[in-house]
């Protein structure tokens, strides 16, 4: 069930004169209420308390109410009619109730944070590092490939190509995914999905991000890999395998195709193993 999901509005009209709440239906047997005017507390209290009766005479299931940031002064009234915090944005916040009896069935909050880190190697097998001036391994000397978070509407092997520009100024192609990891409780109790990533070099010129990066620079891969922290970490150490596989022509990864589906009119990328797929 998501609350940007919607159908049938109501009658604004009809709401209006029975002071209700203008709302919208969902996909899911639930309304989506979204507050667009100034709104005195008190009233919107009394307001919400009979849009609640009206909803649950008619079978509603979620209720969903959309906070701007401009109308905090409701908050408390939709808790104590029972709403809980479902996500916010910096510019609103999401509360819902759920109406029947019984368990609520209602879809969690995102629950992952998804990032890439980049395998970038010239023809003289020479990775891609940096150091972080910001972060965990600020000042400890150790030599990483670039890493960041995919944004929101942001493909993964976008992500991955803006990074690495953002931190070294070196241009890219993506190829594919050689390999991901998830792991749980990393940020704000979140999981986290990274995916490693082989990407072309098309330029060599570095020009390291001064807010985040203390210096950049290509290195020989056996270097990097023999770096003690790489060395200490089974998913370093991994990684590093992965990647000296994939050079050497012993390993595929999953190349991004652009594919289309039943639950959106957008083409979104699927990440399979081209080579053996092609073999069949």
């Amino acid at each position: 069930m998501s609350a940007s999901e919607t159908s049938t509005p109501m009658n604004v009209n009809e709401n209006e004169e029975q002071g209700l709440l203008d709302a919208i239906n969902d996909r899911y047997g639930g309304v989506i209420v979204e507050v667009t005017q100034p709104m005195d507390s008190a009233l919107f209290a009394s307001v919400l308390s009979a849009s609640m009766a009206k909803w649950r005479q008619q079978g509603k299931r979620g209720v969903w109410i959309k906070l701007p940031i401009q109308h905090v002064n409701l908050v408390e009234a939709a808790v104590k009619e029972g709403f809980w915090y479902h996500h916010a944005e910096p510019n609103y916040l999401m509360l819902v109730h759920w109406l029947p009896q019984g368990a609520q069935t209602l879809p969690a909050n995102a629950s992952h944070r998804v990032g890439i880190g980049a395998f970038v190697m010239n023809k003289n097998r020479e990775v891609l590092v940096v150091q972080e001036s910001i972060g965990r391994l600020r000042g400890t000397g150790v030599w990483k490939f670039p890493t960041g978070v995919v944004n929101e509407g942001e493909d993964l092997c976008a992500a991955a190509v803006r990074e690495v520009k953002e931190e070294t100024a070196i241009d890219t192609k993506f190829v594919q995914v050689l390999a991901f990891r998830q792991s749980h409780k990393v940020f704000f109790e979140k999981s986290d999905i990274f995916f490693l990533c082989l990407l072309e070099p098309l330029s060599f010129e570095i020009q390291k991000q001064e807010s985040e990066i203390e210096a950049a620079k290509w290195m020989p891969i056996e270097e990097y890999a023999a770096q003690p922290f790489v060395q200490k970490y089974e998913l370093l150490k991994c990684s590093v395998d992965i990647c000296f596989a994939k050079k050497n022509g012993n390993y595929s990864g999953f190349s991004p195709v652009l594919t289309s589906s039943a639950f959106s009119n957008e083409k979104s990328y699927m990440y399979f193993n081209i080579h053996e797929l092609n073999k069949q």
